[in-house]
């Protein structure tokens, strides 16, 4: 049964920035008990996306805003064993720190998240991390600049997100530009116990 959650609830009228930094911060402690009680799938669905397309385990993968440490649990039940995370809370990468799927977890810029540190990665997840209540499109631009030739960016657009076009003209954008290769875009369940859905996007960088 979902349990009701002001945090879940009131993240899509969050502005960026600091004011963001701090929501989740605030929300960090309970944040998992939140999105279990609704049924989260996203990270399950990511996990196993990226393994249809990325054959070696033990390939680099840098978890962007990977919060509370769900989605490297998925990647890492997923058999991947080089998991990086970042996050512009450092309240969530304490608690994502204490389930020991990461190599290195760090606090990035808000404002310029994919610096040198982000560089180099065979594979960027982003589980639930861009879109409503989440990093701006932008980001989208950050993440396959982040890439290089024959990089993976695994991304989750939930239902909200979807409702603005931006979001998925950006990825169509790139592919039409000859930047990108879209490998899957699959529409499933994101927290079914409120009948909240997402597509999951598999880009390649060419």
């Amino acid at each position: 049964m979902a349990r009701e959650s002001a945090y879940l609830d009131n993240i899509y009228s969050v502005d960026g920035g600091d004011e963001m930094r701090r929501y989740y911060d605030d929300w960090a402690k309970s944040y998992d008990a939140d999105l279990v009680d609704n049924d989260y799938r996203t990270p399950a669905r990511c996990a196993e996306a990226l393994s249809r397309h990325l054959g070696d385990k033990s390939a680099p993968l840098l978890d962007f805003a990977c919060g509370t440490g769900m989605s490297g649990v998925a990647l890492h039940d997923a058999g991947f064993t080089h998991i990086d995370g970042i996050d512009i809370s450092q309240g969530m990468l304490d608690v994502a720190r204490e389930k020991n799927a990461y190599r290195q977890l760090w606090v990035c810029d808000p404002d310029e998240p994919f610096d040198t540190r982000a560089k180099g990665y065979a594979a960027i997840i982003a589980v639930g991390a861009i879109g409503a209540g989440a990093a701006p499109v932008s980001a989208l631009d950050g993440a396959l600049a982040a890439l290089e030739s024959g990089g993976l960016l695994v991304v989750s657009l939930n239902d909200h997100t979807l409702q603005d076009p931006q979001f998925e003209e950006k990825l169509r954008a790139a592919e039409k530009a000859g930047s990108a290769t879209i490998l899957e875009d699959a529409h499933g369940p994101h927290l079914p116990a409120i009948g909240l859905g997402a597509k999951v996007y598999v880009v390649r960088r060419t």
